[in-house]
């Protein structure tokens, strides 16, 4: 129980660094933004109400966000580029922060331990089990990136 609690701290750290680092230099690009020649395309009606809305109600988008894998840079980036309060920010960061070192100090660890055992035991199976996990991480990227140029040269098509 002692190593759980002590990894779910060492994350709880990192991840307040880490997610309070991306919202502030999304406050410091939203200014810079704001001082730009994007200044005007920024201050229009719509923006300032989509501003307001996560302003005001995308506190718990960022709470819920390090639930999920890859969006919680973007939210954290968001809602410090609109300006989101501290009041509203700081509470959600800590509560969405201790759910996923929870989360990843718990299964995280569980997940390392039977890898462990299956290395220590059964040292082929465990290799074999690594080997697949990495070929499929390889086969979505290589899919990812075969469709998303796909994409792009139809875009290219259809502007000539």
């Amino acid at each position: 129980m002692d190593r759980i609690a002590l990894t779910a701290g060492a994350l709880y750290v990192i991840v307040l660094l880490r997610a309070g680092g991306t919202f502030a230099v999304g406050w410091l690009a939203g200014a810079g933004a704001r001082r730009s020649r994007f200044a005007e395309r920024i201050s229009s009606a719509k923006f300032r109400r989509a501003e307001r809305a996560i302003q005001r109600w995308g506190a718990p988008v960022v709470a819920v966000s390090f639930l999920t894998v890859g969006f919680q840079t973007a939210a954290n980036f968001l809602a410090g580029s609109m300006r989101m309060p501290l009041p509203r920010y700081l509470p959600a960061l800590f509560v969405g922060g201790a759910a996923w070192a929870l989360i990843y100090a718990t299964v995280g660890l569980g997940v390392l331990g039977v890898l462990g055992r299956l290395f220590a035991e059964q040292t082929a199976l465990g290799v074999s089990a690594v080997a697949v996990l990495l070929l499929a991480v390889c086969g979505v990227v290589v899919y990812r990136r075969r469709r998303a140029a796909l994409s792009s040269r139809d875009t290219v098509a259809e502007e000539s």
